[in-house]
């Protein structure tokens, strides 16, 4: 019998990572850094995806292209590599680039978790907005952020600027999707809708209902794109999950802005503390 697998803890750019073995499932791994959740991995199931965050980013994926589709993506901010991962399986032939800022992290995860060959998966040691500002337009066709540091969103990641630049690389048909955490009364959370409406033609935003209602701070998931999004076939993937969740748009999206604006570059800020330890463990 193989020996049971160990726990791995590690110092990288940005703090303490710690790979812990998922009892239940023999090749799994949950990835945190400084006691905060950053990915969950089955090496030998890259489709299984543990947080429910994770999967709603995976639905409004699927609904931007027909299943199967080869894409080009762009991931800004990489973890474990759990969404690439599940689109390298899902959508062969698929080319993606990732984006990690912390070289430690991406050493640890390529050293203990590494990619399967030919995954077209080509990760990058650099800060995702500097590299997106130099990335090529019209080079992607879905863009993924989910870039935490700790557990908030950067600040430079916030901004009209930013939200810009992302839509410079998209191709014109191409969705933004983008994993924020807010609580109310939702000051961060619709700074950002204003400022992504300001760029896109389309928004659609997916969170539970609890956090919609803003009984508990919570992840929500925002979707921008040029082209209407198949708010039907994201609603019923969301409402179908082991944690259901609501996609707010149109009118009820416009309300939940309210008289936001846009954040400039010079006043914007990282996304808010949550609140005792909400996505801590242990």
């Amino acid at each position: 019998m193989d020996d049971e697998p160990l726990p791995v803890l590690r110092e990288v750019d940005h703090g303490t990572a710690r790979l812990l073995p998922d009892v239940d499932r023999r090749r799994a791994w949950l990835l945190t850094v400084d006691g905060a959740p950053q990915s969950y991995v089955d090496l030998d199931d890259p489709v299984h995806l543990e947080f429910e965050y994770a999967r709603r980013l995976t639905h409004a994926v699927d609904c931007a292209a027909p299943g199967g589709e080869p894409l080009d993506v762009l991931h800004l901010g990489g973890g474990a590599l759990s969404l690439p991962r599940w689109l390298a399986a899902t959508r062969p032939g698929s080319r993606q680039d990732v984006v990690e800022a912390d070289r430690g992290l991406v050493a640890l995860v390529a050293e203990h978790l590494p990619l399967p060959p030919g995954s077209g998966v080509t990760v990058h040691a650099a800060d995702a907005r500097a590299w997106l500002e130099a990335a090529p337009p019209d080079s992607a066709d879905v863009l993924i952020a989910d870039v935490f540091g700790g557990s908030r969103v950067p600040a430079h990641l916030t901004s009209l600027g930013y939200a810009r630049e992302a839509e410079r690389v998209l191709r014109p048909d191409g969705t933004y999707v983008a994993n924020l955490a807010d609580g109310a009364p939702f000051a961060f959370l619709r700074s950002q809708l204003a400022t992504f409406a300001a760029v896109f033609a389309h928004l659609a935003l997916v969170a539970e209902p609890a956090v919609l209602r803003g009984r508990r701070f919570g992840n929500a998931v925002l979707v921008a794109s040029h082209r209407e999004p198949d708010v039907p076939g994201l609603a019923r993937r969301a409402a179908a999950d082991a944690f259901p969740a609501r996609v707010e748009h149109g009118p009820a999206l416009a309300r939940l802005t309210g008289d936001a604006r846009p954040v400039r570059d010079e006043d914007a800020v990282a996304s808010p503390e949550p609140p005792g330890g909400a996505f801590g463990i242990g």
